[in-house]
């Protein structure tokens, strides 16, 4: 039996959506008026206690007071809504996105499907699971050839981040990145050549140019040669791009392996990270430690930032196990059986001892150097690296922040980095329950800073003061998998 095309689905799909949220009152469109949420135990999501029996007021998508239940003063006319016995935190924004290429349904990837819908398919997968915004890194968008010509990729992100999509995460974007030709991503073919190729000092300002004329959200670069497989970019290069970017005041991020050209990287004022900026078995020593101090004591664009990226590795350390995630509910919710096993039960099953030991070994490396670079002072902020096949949109936010927890950050650290500090970072007005932030929040039905893998306990997620109508996207998805086949038929 073969899978059904991806026409029906989505007509298959769209139908459920439309019925399911015409049932639904209060999750479209301006709001009422003011409505005051009570009882709950709310996480603000700047770091302090939470705020136990707490009163919140929301009005026209923002929040407007927050406090203590009876001290908050409710507006007059205000509807109120019982949290007791919940808690409540802060939508979480994904810093760290490759979205748009992946059809969830068939389970493949391509260029193909980056289109509107898809990507929008992607932002309430990111929604569903409490996650409010996101950066998009590799994102497929029209760019210099490098040769005279254009890509002629299209501009569906430069369209997307300019709106604002009921039910959707809010969405940015990093452009396509920057890597030495026939380098940078790996992984499905889709996005090996989607950055701009430099090989020169000349064409990598050049590059640069062309990318800040998109204004991205900073400018993404490899370094990384792969365990010498792939070309990477020298430090000739790179400091051209970020010699060129700062020009125009445009941040750069790279994915980087080597404590050399970590070193290289801080002293050409680069400000983030999409990994651990030192791994593959090098370790932070006292010298890259004193170049981060000296930045932010010279204010020397002191906010360095890093999105560790540990769903993947946090997730490999179940070799050899049924971890208990494999089971969870909502999982389940958005991806199918046969595609769980696929990519993450029938592997994990079949890890030899050699490689659970090496996965144990990475992990507890990216951990040690990671912690180590926090405390010297680069920023730790949610980014998951998620898109990819074995990356569940959204569900691998919440593997990220076990990763965090287990990286050595308390719950209430890693609640911070996935709201405030990563919306600050993002440029995004979300990320704190506070006056004047956009109403985004999760309902919870367990407290997060008890154990965070709580944040999976999710009861219902508000965006821009809307709930978003969560019982309809699963009827959505879950009617995509009745319509697939199982993967040994494939």
């Amino acid at each position: 039996m073969h899978r059904a095309t991806l026409p029906l689905l989505l007509s298959i799909a769209a139908f459920l959506f439309l019925a399911a949220c015409s049932s639904q009152t209060g999750n479209q469109g301006a709001t009422n008026g003011p409505v005051v949420y009570e009882g709950a135990r709310l996480i603000t999501g700047d770091g302090t206690a939470p705020i136990e029996n707490s009163a919140f007021v929301v009005d026209n998508g923002k929040f407007t007071l927050a406090g203590k239940k009876g001290e908050v003063l409710a507006p007059a006319g205000a509807a109120h809504v019982d949290l007791t016995g919940k808690t409540v935190m802060p939508a979480m924004v994904d810093l760290h996105g490759h979205l748009g290429y992946q059809n969830v349904p068939e389970g493949t990837m391509s260029k193909a499907m980056f289109t509107r819908e898809n990507l929008t398919d992607h932002l309430e997968r990111l929604a569903y699971h409490g996650i409010g915004a996101v950066v998009d890194v590799a994102s497929l968008v029209d760019r210099s050839d490098m040769h005279g010509g254009r890509t002629g990729w299209g501009d569906v992100p430069l369209k997307v981040r300019d709106e604002i999509i009921p039910n959707a995460a809010l969405f940015k974007t990093a452009g396509p990145g920057m890597s030495f030709p026939n380098g940078g991503p790996t992984g499905h073919p889709s996005r090996a050549d989607v950055p701009y190729p430099v090989a020169t000092e000349a064409e990598a300002r050049a590059a640069v140019d062309d990318y800040v004329k998109i204004k991205p959200e900073f400018i993404k670069i490899w370094a990384d040669d792969r365990a010498g497989k792939k070309p990477k970019l020298t430090p000739p290069l790179y400091r051209a791009i970020l010699d060129e970017a700062h020009k125009f005041n445009v941040p750069v991020a790279a994915h980087n392996v080597t404590l050399a050209d970590a070193k290289a990287l801080l002293r050409g004022g680069i400000e983030g990270w999409l990994h651990v900026p030192v791994r593959g078995g090098d370790e932070v020593d006292d010298e890259i430690v004193g170049i981060v101090k000296d930045r932010i004591a010279k204010n020397d664009r002191p906010v360095m930032w890093m999105t560790p990226a540990l769903a993947e590795p946090y997730m490999s350390l179940g070799g050899g196990q049924h971890p208990a995630w494999l089971d969870d509910p909502l999982l389940a919710d958005t991806y199918s059986q046969e595609d769980i096993t696929r990519f993450w039960g029938d592997p994990l099953k079949k890890m030899k001892p050699e490689e659970i030991a090496r996965a144990k070994k990475i992990f507890d490396g990216l951990a040690r150097n990671g912690m180590k670079l926090r405390a010297a002072g680069i920023r730790v902020v949610m980014g998951t690296d998620t898109g990819q096949s074995r990356f569940f949109i959204g569900y691998s936010t919440h593997m990220d922040l076990e990763g965090l927890a287990a990286m050595g950050m308390t719950p209430s650290e890693v609640t911070v980095a996935a709201t405030r500090d990563a919306a600050e970072i993002g440029h995004f007005n979300t990320g704190l329950v506070a006056a004047g932030r956009q109403a985004d929040f999760i309902v919870l039905d367990a407290n997060p800073l008890d154990s965070i893998s709580n944040t999976r306990k999710i009861n219902k997620v508000f965006l821009r003061g809307q709930e978003v109508p969560r019982a309809a996207m699963k009827a959505k998805w879950q009617a995509q998998f009745k319509h697939g086949t199982s993967a040994e038929a494939r």
